[in-house]
């Protein structure tokens, strides 16, 4: 199963200097002309400070990265996120910010896995090194805690830094929001109370309350939809939710945060991943909450114990909610990141990825109309092309089982995730192809191409190249799904300083081009692309090349 022995993959989480003055890139092949804006990507950048070191893969400082594109040529240029978190531990030369494995000797900043726990002066960090995300138009880069900074995606300066809890009663929010094509913006986030932990659908609006603010940052954000952990004091983790245009549906897993033991962590010398446990025994809960309404649909879909960091696309039809994600049978896999697993190298390094459990795309069928009436004991999932099944078992409960959006192949690429649609137009819609990374070790080593209809896979792949999350630009004014790019930027651990841009045909998933940058760059996690190219412009261009 596993692919071949991969010994360098320390140089992932080796730290890295900034460079915050745009620099070329050597391009080989093609970028498209077309291709115009800024590709935005984020992730860990330094694990050590001073004589101290991270421990866990999530916790290294965020570096930002942005690759500008235009006219067919590319330059790069890099910062440190201007967290309180990445002052404090620099002027301080030790780490005393609590992340989210590590335990800093003081400890003015805190850390990641706790949007949960700020009510109980719990760690929470500001170092936010997920993603890019937008609200209002405007670009931020978030973790999972209540702490958001606007960037300037020209510059990559930090501007304002944004705490969630200053406008809605939440101790925080996911960095994957979704977006309604209006611009509307949800996500989810967590509060506490006497009663113990709640989760929250927040809706963000899609415009500046007062226009001429440029200040404004989440002013007019709202809670649709509160809904209380079935276990007050383990709620679970989530690290992101599904949309389809009438609902969200919140997936609650059977990954718990034992909010006693994170409390009481830092007594004990503990980081937080210790208080974060996966439990075989439970059920996986699908709840479903109305857009338009807020209300929380008094049916509960039940699935097996599966784990989920991210979900593909979710659509309604014919009285129907199909939701596709990306999910494991188990939900160890957290605690395989810690640095020194990273750090390690052949055996060893094959040794923790072995015990780490797939993870597969997977559609599971949710009918919108069961009700009282509704007979148990049959399946509900009339859809002819599809094996995933719903059955009632109580007054209100359905009980699903997934159908597989792959075939054997996969196997061979270790599962796939990071995935990602030509979201613009298909999000909340029937689609028919997905993007993503196959895992034959703890990193992306392949970029893949779904198509649904015959579960077919193109795939990229160069033996010692680690491809990151596979980004979909489309063609200004496409007219089929696949037109367009995919960029990924690929690392390449066995060869110093050789980082690149890939850009690959997304119908024929063919290598165009490539843009190599003289600096080495850690394996991020997401990204973004920002275009400014609009399809009038691309006529126009169009027209005065004819001329």
């Amino acid at each position: 199963e596993p692919g071949p022995k991969y010994n360098v993959l320390h140089s992932i989480v080796a730290s890295v200097d900034e460079t915050p003055e745009a620099i070329s890139t050597n391009i080989s092949g093609t970028i498209p002309e077309w291709i115009s804006g800024n590709f935005l990507r984020n992730g860990p950048g330094k694990f050590e400070i001073g004589n101290n070191k991270f421990n866990h893969w999530f916790d290294g400082m965020a570096l930002l990265h942005q690759f500008k594109i235009a006219g067919g040529q590319v330059t790069y240029k890099s910062r440190f996120l201007g967290s309180d978190c990445y002052t404090a531990n620099s002027e301080n030369s030790r780490i005393v910010v609590s992340e989210f494995g590590t335990v800093a000797m003081p400890d003015p900043c805190k850390n990641f896995f706790q949007r949960f726990l700020s009510r109980f002066e719990l760690p929470t960090s500001d170092n936010d090194n997920v993603s890019f995300v937008t609200y209002k138009g405007d670009y931020y880069v978030s973790t999972e805690t209540n702490f958001m900074h606007k960037v300037d995606p020209e510059t990559l300066e930090t501007k304002e830094k944004v705490d969630w809890s200053k406008f809605i009663a939440v101790n925080g929010a996911t960095a994957h929001p979704h977006t309604d094509p209006d611009g509307t913006t949800y996500n989810m986030g967590n509060s506490y109370s006497a009663k113990g932990a709640i989760y929250n659908i927040i809706r963000v609006p899609p415009t500046r309350t007062m226009p001429e603010n440029p200040k404004e940052t989440l002013e007019g954000a709202t809670v649709v939809c509160s809904i209380p952990s079935v276990d007050k004091a383990r709620p679970s983790y989530y690290h992101s939710f599904a949309m389809s245009e009438n609902y969200v549906v919140f997936i609650e897993q059977p990954i718990k945060m034992d909010l006693l033991k994170i409390v009481t962590g830092k007594l004990r010398g503990k980081g937080i991943s210790d208080g974060i446990y996966w439990d075989p025994k439970l059920e996986t809960i699908f709840h479903l909450i109305n857009k338009q309404t807020g209300k929380l649909n008094s049916v509960k879909y039940h699935a097996k114990a599966l784990s989920t960091f991210h979900q593909i696309n979710a659509w309604e039809e014919d009285g129907f909610l199909v939701m596709d994600l990306c999910a494991a049978d188990d939900g160890k896999a957290i605690n395989n990141y810690i640095v020194q697993n990273m750090r390690k190298s052949g055996e060893a390094l094959d040794e923790v990825y072995n015990t780490m459990c797939r993870v597969f795309p997977r559609r599971f069928v949710l009918p919108l109309n069961a009700d009282k009436e509704t007979p148990s004991g049959q399946n509900l999932n009339t859809r002819p092309d599809s094996t995933a099944t719903a059955t009632k078992t109580a007054k209100d409960k359905v009980f699903c089982t997934h159908e597989d959006l792959h075939d054997e192949e996969l196997h061979t690429y270790g599962g796939l995730e990071f995935p990602q649609i030509n979201y613009a137009k298909y999000n909340t819609k029937p689609y028919r192809y997905f993007y993503g990374c196959g895992f034959r070790h703890l990193v992306g080593d392949t970029l893949i191409k779904m198509d649904l209809q015959g579960k077919k896979m193109k795939v990229w792949e160069h033996p010692g190249l680690y491809p990151s999350e596979p980004v979909f630009v489309p063609l200004p004014g496409a007219t089929e799904e696949d037109d367009g790019v995919i960029m990924s930027v690929v690392i390449t651990p066995n060869k110093d300083k050789s980082t690149f841009l890939l850009v690959l045909d997304a119908k024929t998933f063919k290598e165009l081009g490539r843009a190599e940058v003289p600096v080495n760059i850690p394996y991020g996690f997401h990204g973004t692309f920002n275009s400014t190219m609009t399809h009038r412009r691309y006529l126009l261009e169009r027209k005065l090349e004819a001329h």
